[in-house]
């Protein structure tokens, strides 16, 4: 199984927006910056993702923004909001049976948790940048299970 995990781009500080109206962090918007980012990493994404890949977003509205740069077809589900468990995250994503690969577009520090947690890190979680990409895969070799990094790409390197 293939499990993508791409964190939102660059949204704008609560404080920097908030000005007293009382806005909560789950109505940030993307920054100009992160709008790019957004589009960049989409661009790459569309043409490396295969077709039939799940894709499942948080309900922040700087996730929904980065995933509708990719213009593709996704789930809204309220288990990838920041402060997602990894438990949950990986119960959604079917990992490590779904039958086709499945994209998050979700937030830190969840996303670096459920990393590390893949890849056995010896640390609970790992950091990701905004709008980075982690392309996990889960494989069998020798009858073991092994999780591999197949990419890490970040929209500053497109």
């Amino acid at each position: 199984m293939d499990l993508i995990l791409w964190r939102h781009a660059e949204a704008q500080d609560l404080e920097a927006q908030d000005h007293g109206a009382g806005l909560d962090d789950m109505a940030r918007p993307l920054t100009r910056r992160g709008e790019k980012q957004a589009a960049r990493m989409a661009a790459w994404l569309d043409r490396q993702l295969p077709e039939g890949t799940r894709i499942l977003v948080s309900p922040a509205r700087r996730t929904l923004q980065t995933a509708n740069a990719l213009g593709r077809k996704y789930r809204v589900h309220d288990a990838l909001q920041p402060g997602a468990q990894v438990d949950a995250v990986l119960h959604l994503a079917g990992w490590p049976d779904a039958r086709v690969p499945v994209l998050i577009v979700g937030h830190q520090p969840t996303l670096g948790q459920v990393a590390a947690r893949l890849l056995g890190m010896t640390a609970t979680d790992c950091a990701m940048r905004k709008g980075a990409v982690w392309w996990l895969r889960q494989r069998q070799r020798q009858g073991l299970a092994q999780t591999v990094v197949q990419t890490v790409q970040t929209p500053d390197l497109l």
